[in-house]
This record gives C-alpha cells, sequence and structure tokens, in this order.
C-alpha cells in the first residue's frame, strides 16, 4: 500500500480544522490534506433545510469567531425574541408567559444558517478535503508520524487531531500516549454529545402572528427549549430547540406526538401543520459520540494545559473547541483553537 506523504496532517473537518487549514493556505503553506471520517465536512456544525441541527448561536463576547466571520465576508443577525416567551416550570400549573428586555441581542445566528462558515472555509481548500478516511492508528516512525485509514496509509510531520478529545483517545497510538494525557481526554466531555435536537418547518410563523416570540423554556415536559428559528429573508420559517433526554429511548414516532401534543399546549394548534418535521439524536452520531456518554448540566471544563503542548517528540497536537482554554465548547472555542493551531505551526505569535 502506498503511503501518501504531506508536511502537516489535520484530521476532522469541523470548524476547527477547517479554521487551521484556511488560515494556513492564506499564509502561503499548501503542503496538508485534510481526513475527515463523515462523508460531509461541518462536523458538530449541521444544517438541514436551513435548520441548525447542531452548533447555532454566538454572542458579542465571541470575538473570535465574529472577526472571522468578517473576514470571510459571512454576515450575521440577531436572534428573534420578541413578543411573549413561554416558561414551563410545573406542568400541572399555568404556563409564565414573559417578554425579553431587548437591551441588545441575546445572541446573533449567521445567514444562511452555520453551514455558511463551514463552506465559506473550504471554498478555497480544493481537493484537500479527504472524506469517509477514518483514521484507526497512528504511529510514530522517525521524524514523521505514520496515519491509517480502512484503505489508505497517510504520513506527516505534524498530526493535529480536531476531533473531540474523547473520540480520539480511541485511536490506537503507537507508542501508547501519556496515561495522564490519555486520562485527560477520556474524561473531556464532548460538546453536543448529548444533546437532541429538533426543527420544524412551516408555511408561515404563526408565533409572530400571535404576538409570541417562538422561546419556550421548559423546566419539565419533553422541550427543554424552543426558539424562533426562521431565516434571515424571512422566507422560510421554522422553530428549531432541544428534547429533554429522557425521551432518547421512546419510539420516534411516540416522542414526535409528545413534542407536538406539548408544543400545541402553549404555542397553539398550528404547531400541527408543520410541513417537514427533523430530529437530530447528537448522541447516535459515532463520529460526535461514544458508548460512554454521560449527560453534563453544569458547565464542563475545558482547555487543559495539555491541550496546549506537543506530543510524539513534537509531532502531534490536539486542537478542537474541547482543547480551547477560550470559550471552550462554543463556536469562538473552535475558532480560537483553529487560529492558534496554525499560528503554532507557522511560528506565529498566538491569538
Amino acid at each position: 500500500m502506498k503511503t501518501i506523504h504531506s508536511k502537516y496532517i489535520i484530521v476532522g473537518a469541523g470548524l476547527s480544522g477547517l479554521t487551521t487549514a484556511y488560515s494556513l493556505i492564506k499564509n502561503g503553506e499548501k503542503d496538508f490534506i485534510i481526513l475527515e471520517a463523515r462523508d460531509r465536512i461541518g462536523g458538530r456544525i449541521h444544517t438541514k433545510d436551513g435548520i441548525d441541527l447542531g452548533a447555532t448561536w454566538f454572542q458579542d463576547h465571541h470575538v473570535n469567531l465574529a472577526k472571522l466571520l468578517d473576514a470571510l465576508s459571512v454576515s450575521r443577525f440577531e436572534q428573534y425574541s420578541k413578543g411573549k416567551s413561554v416558561l414551563v416550570y410545573n406542568t400541572m400549573a399555568p404556563a409564565h408567559y414573559f417578554e425579553s428586555q431587548h437591551n441588545g441581542p441575546s445572541a446573533y445566528r449567521i445567514v444562511g444558517g452555520s453551514i455558511a462558515i463551514i463552506n465559506k472555509l473550504a471554498s478555497v481548500l480544493d481537493g484537500k478535503i479527504h472524506l469517509n478516511s477514518i483514521v484507526t492508528n497512528i504511529s510514530e516512525d522517525q521524524d514523521v508520524l505514520t496515519l491509517t485509514t480502512e484503505d489508505k496509509t497517510y504520513s506527516a510531520e505534524k498530526v493535529i487531531i480536531t476531533i473531540p478529545p474523547k473520540l480520539a483517545s480511541g485511536i490506537d497510538f503507537s507508542p501508547e500516549l501519556p496515561e495522564n494525557l490519555l486520562q485527560t481526554m477520556k474524561s473531556t466531555h464532548t460538546w453536543m454529545s448529548n444533546a437532541i435536537k429538533i426543527g420544524m418547518l412551516f408555511n408561515k410563523p404563526f408565533w409572530k402572528e400571535n404576538d409570541f416570540s417562538g422561546t419556550v423554556i421548559g423546566q419539565v415536559g419533553p422541550v427543554i427549549e424552543l426558539y424562533d428559528h426562521c431565516n434571515h429573508q424571512e422566507n422560510t420559517f421554522a422553530l428549531m430547540g432541544f428534547v429533554n433526554e429522557g425521551l432518547r429511548d421512546t419510539r420516534p414516532e411516540v416522542r414526535k406526538e409528545r413534542i407536538l401534543s406539548y408544543l400545541e399546549k402553549y404555542l397553539g394548534e398550528e404547531v400541527k401543520n408543520h410541513i417537514a418535521y427533523f430530529e437530530k439524536d447528537w448522541s447516535k452520531d459515532r463520529r460526535t459520540s461514544c458508548e460512554n456518554l454521560k449527560s453534563v448540566y453544569m458547565s464542563p471544563q475545558y482547555g487543559h494545559g495539555l491541550y496546549n503542548q506537543w506530543h510524539c517528540n513534537g509531532k502531534l497536537l490536539l486542537s478542537g473547541t474541547e482543547t480551547s482554554p477560550v470559550y471552550g465548547g462554543y463556536l469562538d472555542g473552535a475558532v480560537h483553537s483553529g487560529l492558534n493551531t496554525a499560528n503554532k505551526l507557522l511560528h506565529k505569535e498566538l491569538v
């Protein structure tokens, strides 16, 4: 089997990996490839029919992402929140209705869906992304690391792993990684790994017509969060949110019925007039989650110091949003990590 050699290999074509690749290209470095296990790019950014079933929002303090969006000429817009919002704290008691204070935008979304930034980053990477390439082994051989997939062998002077550390811990390393690093990787919670998201498309935004924001916060019940998800052009009308994990093992048709009945109670019977309904259970996505899934309800700790160090004698670096000391777990953390990784490869100052 012929070995494909590249100066750098990036494992993972999510936001972090693509940010690193884009930064390399912009600085004149073209000797790299990206190995992506999925049949698509984007990682935990996944937009279906305009609905973001993965990463969605960012805020004013997420400056790394904002700067990258500006550099790519990708626009943003405010999350819609006008009108009555619903807080359900007890299914036996009436819902609490409230209106958001509009001192400033609570969050932003990306015009065209979050996938827009992925597509823009990838637009300069023609031929460098190898899809359906699952890395199973990484071995150190003198001055290079050798990576093995199902049907190919690659080698590189430096390898950047941008997939979640917990997933990366499942790669067979030779020699084995240090025990403290391996245990840190295994114990780092994978952002989004336990989320169940839903999206619904409608012919009209009935909630706005009824002076609702589309926001439903459920401390009990099938849906824990729901938001308006109409597009920036206001010609696609949608709601999107998160499902209670307690419904994970419920049959899909039963889960859907319970979700719709619950939302009908608080938003109106028009909920059942949807023209499309989508679900994405990230715990079932083997490229994001893994078998020893744990739900985390407190903010997990990200950006462990070991992730800022080179391993395998200076040839291996772990990157990605979970490794970022700045807004780890967010889109901004992925961008920060991606930029810093590129700067390390280019021997430039860190962000």
